[in-house]
């Protein structure tokens, strides 16, 4: 068996083990406010950090091309609290002309 086939079970094993520990937390300790709080901002971290890295970065470098104007566009369609397929489809509108014109 390789080390890759070792560190796929492994991890498989670990995320299980950490599922199911999850499961078993008792009630009384997630209704405690800071908990809750803090559940309720992870999925905007994660997604704040998955759209930094994915519209600045190119492998190792930082870059600003033409994703930054559809990011422009994306901001700016949710100050005005536009409907969520506007922002996208805004989003990539502004970056396929940024795009067009830059190239």
């Amino acid at each position: 068996m390789s080390i890759q086939w070792i560190a796929v079970i492994g991890t498989s094993v670990l995320a299980f083990a950490l599922k199911y520990v999850g499961h078993s937390v008792p009630p009384k300790w997630l209704a405690h406010p800071r908990i809750t709080r803090i559940n309720a901002l992870i999925p905007i971290v994660l997604l704040t950090a998955l759209v930094a890295i994915n519209s600045v970065t190119v492998k190792t470098k930082i870059v600003i091309d033409h994703r930054m104007a559809g990011l422009a566009v994306a901001i700016t369609a949710l100050y005005f609290k536009l409907p969520f397929p506007v922002i996208v489809l805004g989003a990539a509108v502004g970056s396929a002309i940024a795009y067009h014109f830059g190239h």
